[in-house]
């Protein structure tokens, strides 16, 4: 496999992995992209405008990409703190429309600001990596270093509060849990999810433009987790892995292949409601890897 296709494969997942945190709680926030924007413009800026970051090197250091990835959590994470308080009051559609509305003024904002490169964007962006494998390897750390957080999430307190939301939330609240906190925490680890992907997609493309965080992005990143499911982290990377993919493995069909895609996505849904992916099929493997065959099956004797 190609490594760049493998790389964007699992950008995919990774955005899929920031909608499902939200998603857990049962809240449609469709604000991933305009995080990942974020991310992204703040390594182009920091990469391109502070020679002091590049290094006397060949490539640009990975401390300073990591120090990128730190920059960028934090101003998102504090970004998705102030929004969320305010967004968060809305449920179902209409918080999906208020996130919609917050990713294109995030787009807007950026696309007019000429430090950012207005329209054009930036360009030039160095690079950590002498070739595409490099980064498949950074990018299959940090999504195994997510994966696991995510694992040990489920497993956690927060965890089964926003799995209990989910599910019911006046039957959560009555409970004693405090569902605009949990619902925050899932809204800013969503958005510290995206903009550290931002920022490895940013090297990556070598250039960056805040057209990339826009609604087609926001469809896109939830048709991941809708097709992979969002009852376990696995579904969004699973979804993110294959919706990502193909695309590309479709190129030699020409058009067709867009036809393909949305059938699909427009198919996936009707055999699996819940996502290829789900909790049920884990239990149902394992009761099948767990039965033994009895004696006579095998030809002894009982």
């Amino acid at each position: 496999m190609d490594a760049g296709l493998l790389e964007q494969m699992l950008l995919g997942a990774l955005l899929g992995l920031s909608v499902y945190l939200p998603l857990r709680c049962g809240q449609l926030s469709l604000a991933t992209p305009g995080f990942f924007a974020i991310g992204g413009t703040v390594a182009a800026l920091l990469s391109t405008r502070l020679p002091a970051l590049a290094g006397s090197g060949s490539t640009y250091p990975i401390t300073s990409v990591l120090l990128e990835m730190a920059l960028a959590a934090l101003l998102t994470g504090v970004l998705a703190l102030g929004l969320g308080r305010v967004v968060l009051r809305l449920r179902g559609i209409y918080l999906a429309i208020a996130t919609i509305a917050l990713v294109e003024i995030l787009r807007v904002v950026t696309l007019n600001l000429e430090f950012t490169g207005g329209a054009l964007g930036i360009f030039g962006i160095p690079q950590p990596f002498d070739s595409a494998a490099g980064y498949a390897a950074f990018t299959l750390a940090l999504l195994a270093l997510i994966c696991w957080l995510c694992d040990r999430l489920e497993k956690t307190r927060p965890g089964r509060a926003m799995a209990a939301i989910r599910d019911d939330e006046l039957a959560a609240a009555s409970q004693g849990i405090n569902t605009a906190d949990t619902k925050l925490l899932a809204f800013v680890l969503s958005a510290l999810v995206a903009g550290i992907t931002g920022v490895v997609a940013a090297h990556f493309l070598n250039s960056w433009n805040a057209k990339l965080g826009n609604f087609d992005a926001s469809i896109t990143t939830l048709a991941f987790v809708v097709f992979g499911g969002s009852r376990t982290w696995l579904g969004p990377v699973f979804g993110g892995l294959l919706l990502t993919a193909l695309p590309e493995l479709l190129r030699p069909v020409g058009d067709l292949r867009l036809i393909v895609f949305g059938a699909v996505i427009l198919v996936g849904p009707l055999f699996f409601p819940q996502g290829v992916i789900t909790p049920e099929l884990f239990k149902t493997l394992k009761r099948r890897m767990g039965r033994t065959p009895s004696p006579a099956a095998q030809g002894g004797k009982p």
